[in-house]
């Protein structure tokens, strides 16, 4: 994957926390209403349940609180903008985990309280950049959060999508996962000739080809940050979005349907 030509987008880590904490006690709030009817039906992922995808949801906030509890690594092995391209690999050791977290936690509403009582408390003292040794190589707490934004709200939003829960989603959570899914499209596609337009929260410029100076960019793209979230990460086509006009493309570089989705 080539590297990102332009400057690392910088986060807020005291807001980055606060919001994986509320969208996280967003999500609990909703999973503890649903029916054992709700619960039993297919999550539109895989094979899994929604009662296995709730349990996921756990999964994306545990897995902070188990790596603190490792040892602390020597050094830093993968940068924020590597995440997004480095996730596809565990596919099938998460899928696994999940049913077996499912399978494990017939008590969801145990689980949840179990999982945020630990990240709680294990926020609570960890600095922003203390290493975690996490499944996929080494990162800074502080980036590794933002990571959990990207888990939270896509999941959150495959949780409304097959329940109709209507799960609010935090928007530092959503900013952030928007941002980074983005930033990701401009380390996949460098360039300059082509600009996408994710509003309120993200303007990047990728695709090779003739730089853009000045006035209204030759080639545009534009989407909403749910739109774009489920190009981002498979759960829309590129083809659909343009036929039910979810998404604008205008000129001959803004064909985005070859580089979507970014993550598996």
């Amino acid at each position: 994957m080539p590297p990102a030509r332009k400057r690392t987008r910088t986060y807020d880590p005291a807001k980055i926390r606060v919001a994986v904490l509320a969208q996280f006690g967003n999500v609990r709030q909703r999973v503890h209403t649903l029916t054992e009817e709700q619960l039993a039906r297919p999550s539109r992922l895989g094979d899994w349940s929604v009662r296995e995808l709730a349990a996921h949801l756990t999964m994306a906030v545990e897995t902070v609180s188990r790596n603190l509890d490792r040892p602390e690594p020597g050094a830093k092995g993968l940068a924020l903008l590597d995440w997004p391209f480095a996730t596809a690999a565990r596919a099938g050791d998460i899928a696994d985990g999940t049913r077996e977290l499912a399978r494990d936690n017939p008590d969801l509403d145990a689980l949840y309280a179990r999982v945020e009582q630990r990240i709680t408390e294990r926020l609570a003292t960890a600095p922003d950049d203390r290493l975690l040794a996490a499944g996929i190589g080494a990162m800074t707490l502080a980036d590794y959060l933002v990571t959990r934004t990207v888990e939270l709200v896509v999941h959150t939003d495959d949780l409304n999508r097959a329940t109709g829960a209507d799960i609010p989603l935090d928007r530092q959570a959503l900013a952030a996962c928007t941002r980074l899914l983005a930033d990701a499209l401009a380390v996949k596609a460098p360039g300059a000739s082509t600009e996408v337009r994710i509003p309120p929260y993200a303007v990047v410029q990728c695709v090779e080809g003739p730089r853009h100076t000045r006035g209204t960019p030759p080639n545009v793209v534009e989407t909403d940050p749910l739109t774009w979230i489920r190009l981002a990460t498979g759960r829309t086509e590129w083809k659909t979005a343009l036929d039910e006009a979810k998404v604008s493309a205008s000129g001959e570089r803004a064909d985005l349907g070859g580089l979507l989705p970014l993550m598996g």
